[in-house]
């Protein structure tokens, strides 16, 4: 069995940029979306951990945060956080996808 190390970084980034967005401008939503979404994808690396193609929730959990930040980051046009977030998404959904076939 091999751990999914790119799942679980991806979901301590997303937490991680949450606790960042609270602590650098008191965004209580930052926090609580990071915490969540960081949360989902841990247990979705969890189950690509168990099972390599157990990748529903990663892949859930990685297409709304693409979408999301996609569309914040093509309205505000900055890098950070939400362009950021929206490039590591898709490259996740990529990796994810190929990982089936």
């Amino acid at each position: 069995m091999a751990i999914d190390w790119i799942g679980f970084s991806y979901a301590a980034t997303l937490a991680l940029g949450g606790v960042l967005g609270y602590t650098r401008k008191g965004s209580i939503v930052s926090l609580i979306a990071g915490l969540f979404f960081g949360a989902l994808a841990g247990y979705g690396a969890y189950c690509v951990t168990c099972d390599p193609r157990d990748v529903k929730i990663s892949l859930y959990a990685a297409f709304i945060l693409a979408t999301v930040m996609g569309i914040r980051y093509r309205r505000s046009r900055k890098l950070m956080p939400a362009g950021m977030i929206a490039f590591l998404s898709v490259v996740m959904i990529l990796r994810l996808i190929l990982s089936l076939l």
